[in-house]
């Protein structure tokens, strides 16, 4: 038996996603203690595999649960089919492996590059899949009014757009060597803010909430890291800093 934490070093997930796939019921303990420990058998071992595998294929966590859950459901035959949906990852992430290497010769002046060249290799698959966890995480009408506001802007406003949002990670990137507290990164989030607001108006608990996804979700983690292996955790520092000034303001 495993205990939340041992489970949770051992598949590399944080004990608060075990928790909260505990509350939904896509993975409930087999045996809670009378303390209220929570203990995790093999079989969760190998379902916990599955969910991770679905996540990094695209999957929401509705459709994990609708999935595993079903009385057909094959391990066996799951393994074989995210063997070859894996295989054709592989060659998406050599596109992203060829994007990042060319950013890194951007970075250090070794060549020029566009900043819509920056996000090559992000999918209109993942940006529905991210529409999609959006909707779980604050509403379709949080979200299908961000889209409206979206489609209101000129193609010229839309590419304005994208190219501050290039520049924030960029100089958010850069900025790393600093304290995520310091006046100067702050000042990136306070821009970070404002162009999150090109698309909505966010409140104090969901940009904690964008923070903790930039570091918990696979694939947002992967994209960020790829830009720099340890920028989720500085981003999600920075902009907590950043929401408690907020909320000591108020």
């Amino acid at each position: 038996m495993y205990t939340v934490k041992q489970l949770s070093d051992l598949a590399g997930v944080s004990v608060r996603t075990l928790h909260y796939y505990d509350e939904i019921g896509l993975l409930r303990p087999p045996h809670v203690a009378a303390n209220g420990y929570r203990y995790y058998d093999d079989q969760a071992v190998f379902k916990l595999q599955q969910i991770l595998f679905f996540r990094e294929l695209g999957f929401s966590l509705n459709q994990i649960l609708d999935i595993i859950d079903q009385p057909a459901f094959d391990l066996l035959n799951a393994l074989h089919a995210h063997r070859g949906a894996l295989h054709d990852k592989i060659r998406r992430l050599q596109t992203l492996i060829q994007t990042v290497d060319s950013t890194i010769l951007h970075l250090s002046g070794e060549m020029e590059m566009s900043k819509k060249k920056l996000f090559t290799g992000f999918t209109p698959e993942e940006e529905k899949r991210y529409a999609q966890e959006a909707r779980e995480r604050w509403g379709a009408e949080n979200v299908d009014a961000s889209y409206q506001r979206w489609n209101n802007y000129t193609p010229e406003k839309r590419e304005a757009i994208k190219a501050e949002g290039g520049a924030i990670y960029t100089d958010l990137m850069n900025a790393m060597d600093q304290d995520p507290a310091s006046p100067a990164v702050q000042a990136i989030v306070a821009r970070w803010h404002q162009h999150i607001r090109n698309f909505y108006e966010p409140t104090v608990e969901i940009m904690r909430g964008l923070s903790q996804l930039y570091v918990d979700d696979p694939s947002f983690a992967r994209n960020f890291r790829e830009m720099h292996a340890d920028l989720p955790e500085f981003m999600q520092r920075a902009i907590g800093h950043y929401c408690d000034a907020l909320e000591q303001s108020q």
